[in-house]
Formats: structure tokens, C-alpha cells, sequence
């Protein structure tokens, strides 16, 4: 990366090429963040080219000690904080080498707790004031408005108050996403608006204020849900691995095991019925004919279902699913998908405190930028250097 902040830093070798332009050489990234919202929007920013400085308290992002699992280090702290340099700051004591950093910055991304970013003097007002064409990027639970703003939120409180976990689960248990969605969701949008405020300030020069909500991120994936409550006053039933307005569709029991289907459409329906079930007539049974039909009556289709199934391997079914253009999947587990043949090329090594690690390309379909996990306050030197200059 040819920064205005210095030369490439971090990168393993082998995995990144200095020569390569990428979309956001040149940015520069203020980074006040902890745990996973914001650290995987700036991640993201740094895979893509752009200098992430995330300005971590002087005990470190808590999220470093969140476990020791990968070579003494949190599971979640080198999959979020890769490609970013490292400077310990008590912003609060500190406010010269903070202030010089917004002074050099394109953006600056928080997702501090509610109100903290105004009490230490760098709330949106201030920071335009100070510097116009800073992007100034805020990550919350509630958003700044309404009567939740000043709560506290955390991934799981975000998945109740959304009623996330409301549909998610068995009829009888409601559960929580296995992985962080709230926060996930809140990061990937922040990374979007974020860019659309690059490009609106490469028209206008303005500095611009963008304001992510994680509870309004999954109110919107929740867009399905709540309009079958709407129209209907009734929310879609919680049904495991089964899709709630779509059959078949979901895992079905087999000689050996499981199989899961998604049948999306007629085409696939008739394809099922004809080469995969040999029941060809099912295709016009006036109990499936429609997918709707097929969601209302799913008990009695997934009875003939299995009860084909039942006489064959997953592997046997599969086969033929294969040749009908039907869709199926496997069931992975975790150590399955460390090892799938499908991201068999994506994996490189990157550097970190403890030792090289691996890492999994980002998905954005061009070149990014593979450099290491940082440790506590590894940058400090080099960047107070930089503000010198």
C-alpha cells in the first residue's frame, strides 16, 4: 500500500503485493473501537487498501482477551483486527496525538458506549466543526434518537429486541444465532455507508455524518417476518432447519443420515417428484401443487418424502438430486468447513504476536490487502514518528 502515512506495513510474504493498487490506497482510518461491529467494518477498509490506526486504551481492545485459543490469542481479535497498526492512547490525557490523527484522517469510526464519543469532545458537531471533511462514522445499539438510545447492547440484547430469536429455534425452544448477527450486520453496514460517504465527498469535499443502528440493521433483515405479522397478525412459525413458507426445504431423514433439500420453485418441484422421488404424480397432487400448498400441507409431503428416502444413502440421493438440478447441501460442521474443498484456494497465512496464522480472504470478488494482527501498541513509535513529520 503507497499510504501518505509511510511505506506497507505487516504483510506476510507471499500474501499481499505492495505493487497492486487497491480501492482505498491512500485513505486514512481513525479507529475507535472495540469488540466487533466496528473492527470488522475497518478490517474490511484495511483489506481494501486503507491505512486502519486503531487507537486501543491502554490495557488493549477487550476483545483480546475475550479467550487465548489461536497461539495464545482470541478467535476473535485476529479474525477482526488484521491489516490495522496498533497505538495505545488514553484519549482522554492524550488529546494532541488524537487530535493529530483526526487532523491526517479521511474517517473516523466508534463504536464507543452511548454518549461517550461526546463526553471525550469528538462527537459529530465538534469533529465537523474542527475538520470539514472528516467522515465521521458511528456505531451504536439503538442509533441517537428514540427512547433506547442511551441503552446499553450487546449481540445477544440486539437479537431480542429485534425478535430475531423469536423465529429462530425449534416450535418448542427459541435460540439465538450461533454467531454474532447483530454485530455483523451493524459492521457490513457501516462498511457500505461508508463508502457511499467517500464517494459523495469525492463530488462535494464534505465531510459527512453516518449513523449505524444495530437494532434497526436486523429490524430490516427482519423485513420477512414482520410483514407476514402485518398482514396476517400472526408472525411465521419458529421451525428449526425448516424454512417457515418454503417445502420442501430443510434437512430430510435418509437411510444413513440427512439430507437437505431447497426446492425454490416448480421447475425443481416436478424435477424432485419425476427423478428424485419417482413419483412423478406428486408434481400435480392438488396438496402440493403450489409452493404454498406444499408449506400448508408439509407434514404429509415430508411423510413421502422421507419414506422414499428412508431405502437409500445420502450419498445414493445425492447423486440423483444432482442430476435433476435439484438443490441439496451438506450438513457442515465447523472442522468441515475449515476444510472445504470450495475454499481450498482462499486460505493464505498472515502474521501475528503469536506466530503465523491462517487467515480466509475476503469474499469482495478483487485483490485485498492480507497484513498481520497487530499487537498492543506494536505502531506507536511509527506512527508518533509520522504526526511529526
Amino acid at each position: 500500500m503507497r499510504s501518505a502515512w509511510g511505506p506497507p506495513f505487516g504483510a506476510v510474504s507471499g500474501t499481499y503485493d505492495a505493487d497492486v493498487s487497491l480501492p482505498l490506497d491512500g485513505v486514512r482510518v481513525v479507529a475507535l473501537e472495540q469488540a466487533v461491529a466496528a473492527p470488522l467494518c475497518t478490517r474490511h477498509l484495511a483489506d481494501l487498501g486503507a491505512d486502519v490506526i486503531k487507537v486501543e486504551r491502554p490495557e488493549g481492545d477487550f476483545a483480546r482477551r475475550y479467550d487465548s485459543v489461536v497461539k495464545g490469542q482470541s478467535a476473535y481479535f485476529v479474525w477482526l483486527n488484521r491489516g490495522k497498526r496498533s497505538i495505545a492512547l488514553d484519549v482522554t490525557t492524550d488529546r494532541g496525538t488524537f487530535d493529530a490523527l483526526l487532523a491526517r484522517a479521511d474517517l473516523l469510526v466508534h463504536n464507543l458506549g452511548p454518549g461517550a464519543i461526546d463526553r471525550l469532545g469528538y462527537g459529530w458537531e465538534a469533529a465537523h466543526a474542527r475538520w470539514p471533511r472528516l467522515i465521521w462514522v458511528g456505531i451504536s445499539g439503538f442509533g441517537v434518537e428514540g427512547p433506547y438510545r442511551e441503552r446499553k447492547s450487546y449481540d445477544l440484547l440486539v437479537q431480542c429486541e429485534s425478535g430475531v430469536i423469536s423465529v429462530t429455534g425449534t416450535e418448542a425452544d427459541p435460540v439465538k444465532v450461533g454467531i454474532s448477527i447483530a454485530d455483523i450486520s451493524g459492521g457490513m453496514y457501516a462498511l457500505a455507508s461508508t463508502l457511499a460517504a467517500l464517494r459523495q465527498r469525492d463530488r462535494d469535499g464534505a465531510g459527512r455524518r453516518v449513523d449505524i443502528s444495530l437494532f434497526e440493521c436486523l429490524a430490516e433483515w427482519m423485513g420477512s417476518p414482520a410483514y407476514t405479522q402485518m398482514y396476517t397478525g400472526a408472525p411465521p412459525p419458529r421451525t428449526g432447519m425448516r424454512h417457515s413458507t418454503i417445502a420442501p426445504y430443510g434437512p430430510y431423514r435418509c437411510a444413513d443420515g440427512h439430507v437437505t433439500l431447497a426446492v425454490q420453485n416448480e421447475k425443481q418441484w416436478a424435477a424432485l417428484c419425476d427423478v428424485v422421488l419417482d413419483r412423478p404424480e406428486l408434481a400435480a397432487d392438488p396438496r402440493f401443487a403450489t409452493n404454498e400448498l406444499r408449506s400448508r400441507n408439509r407434514r404429509e409431503l415430508e411423510a413421502i418424502v422421507e419414506e422414499v428416502f428412508a431405502s437409500a444413502t445420502g450419498r445414493d440421493i445425492e447423486a440423483k438430486l444432482d442430476a435433476a438440478d435439484v438443490p441439496f447441501a451438506s450438513l457442515s460442521s465447523v472442522a468441515d468447513l475449515v476444510a472445504h474443498p470450495q475454499l481450498a484456494a482462499r486460505w493464505t497465512e498472515v502474521a501475528s504476536p503469536g506466530g503465523p496464522i491462517r487467515a480466509l480472504r475476503p469474499p469482495f470478488g478483487m485483490e485485498a490487502r492480507m497484513a498481520a494482527v497487530p499487537a498492543l501498541n506494536e505502531h506507536a513509535e511509527e506512527i508518533r514518528r509520522e504526526l511529526a513529520r
